[in-house]
């Protein structure tokens, strides 16, 4: 039952502890009212026992019939005879469906009347057939109404839960709903505002101190760099070691201004793009041999720059684990392939190498293995057109597949 919703626990609850107390109401009812009636007839049968004592005591009463001192009145109900031991005067018994009642004539002579128990049994069926037909319908019922009352109290938390579950690091500015009534649910709703407040705030404050930092970065590394680049020529190998570690930290601040953008949820500056064009340009500066099979004609709608910027990274991450050389594919879906002959990665790290700072094992020097946010911001850029990146299967090397929604459901969701 701990599996059950709130809902169903709460209907089957209240259900079965109305079903107990009918139960036990209905029991209790039969049992009175059977005992109300026998009663009634018992005491039915002994008025009539009296009476018609009285009538046969009274001097001159007619008797229809005489046999030794046993006399029968035509009433089937009614029969006077000597006194018998085991029906004393004054007792009333029942069995075989009647209450009779006996009363002293004389001496030896006893009058015993019958009351038929038939309406009294009649009453109790049709009693027990009401209670059986109705207390289902009377419990259905009481689900009925529960499941729709603790549905309806439900709903704000229901609503609730549909807009937390919507709200993501890019759109904290959205609030779950907050109901007019001063319940607990209102009270909730509240709190979980005030959490989506500070936590809004202090993504806000993150995102600012990423871009701010990435963007300050920027002009003294470029100072730096051109410092060694004149340099260079007094100490070669230190220059060109330190030129090496200014590179990487000038693509460490342009990465980490990339994500700051992306994070903050910019607008797209949307445009038809040929995706087949931009491959074949990218796969022209990638050091390596690269296998090229572009189809004419593949147009996307998006950002040609942050678009440039996801096959760039593709390629250099193919670049930096092939072997001999890369494959690149474009084709109608749209899609592009991106294949290295390399070693591949491991299925179980697939959806590890697009998180932010991840390298694997084998990539972690520094000098080949980057800081680890290519495939991050690729995967990032790829999500905000509404498309996929996802690593399949291949018998070599890692295969990276690119897809994005085709020019028309791009152009109308723009």
């Amino acid at each position: 039952m701990s599996r059950w919703s709130v809902r169903l626990r709460a209907t089957v609850t209240v259900t079965l502890i109305v079903a107990v107390a009918l139960g036990v109401a209905s029991a209790v009812l039969i049992g009175v009212l059977r005992t109300s009636l026998v009663d009634g007839t018992a005491d039915e049968a002994g008025r009539r026992a009296d009476q018609i004592t009285t009538l046969i005591a009274a001097p001159g009463a007619p008797l229809r019939g005489e046999t030794g001192r046993s006399f029968t009145i035509s009433d089937p109900d009614v029969l006077v005879t000597k006194a018998d031991p085991a029906l004393p005067a004054g007792m009333v018994s029942t069995g075989d469906g009647y209450v009779t009642a006996t009363r002293a004539l004389d001496a030896g002579t006893t009058v015993a009347v019958r009351a038929s128990l038939a309406p009294t049994q009649l009453a109790l069926q049709t009693l027990t057939w009401v209670l059986i037909v109705g207390i289902p319908l009377l419990l259905a019922m009481v689900a009925g109404l529960t499941w729709f009352s603790v549905g309806r109290a439900l709903a704000p938390v229901s609503a609730i839960r549909a807009k937390l579950a919507d709200i993501t690091a890019r759109d904290l500015h959205q609030r779950v709903p907050e109901p007019h009534a001063r319940d607990e649910i209102a009270a909730l709703a509240k709190t979980v505002n005030g959490t989506l407040d500070r936590l809004e705030t202090a993504v806000d404050l993150h995102k600012r101190f990423v871009a701010d930092a990435a963007h300050e970065l920027r002009s003294p590394i470029a100072t730096l760099r051109t410092r060694l680049e004149l340099g260079q020529r007094a100490a070669p190998a230190l220059a060109g070691e330190s030129l090496t570690d200014v590179t990487r930290l000038q693509s460490l601040a342009a990465d980490l201004l990339v994500l700051a953008r992306l994070d903050a949820g910019e607008p797209l500056r949307l445009q038809e793009v040929d995706l087949g064009q931009l491959a074949t340009e990218e796969a022209l500066r990638v050091p390596v041999p690269t296998n090229l099979d572009i189809a004419p004609g593949v147009v996307v709608r998006g950002s040609p720059a942050q678009l440039t910027r996801v096959i760039t990274n593709l390629l250099v991450n193919a670049a930096r684990h092939c072997e001999k050389a890369v494959s690149v594919r474009v084709a109608p879906g749209p899609l592009l392939e991106v294949l290295d002959d390399g070693p591949g990665i491991p299925a179980e790290h697939r959806e590890t190498v697009f998180h932010r700072f991840t390298r694997l094992d084998e990539a972690r020097d520094r000098d080949a293995g980057g800081a680890g946010l290519g495939l991050a911001i690729a995967r990032e850029i790829v999500t905000a057109h509404g498309g996929t990146l996802t690593i399949e299967d291949s018998p070599r090397g890692a295969l990276f597949r690119l897809t994005l929604p085709s020019t028309p459901a791009t152009a109308a969701c723009g």
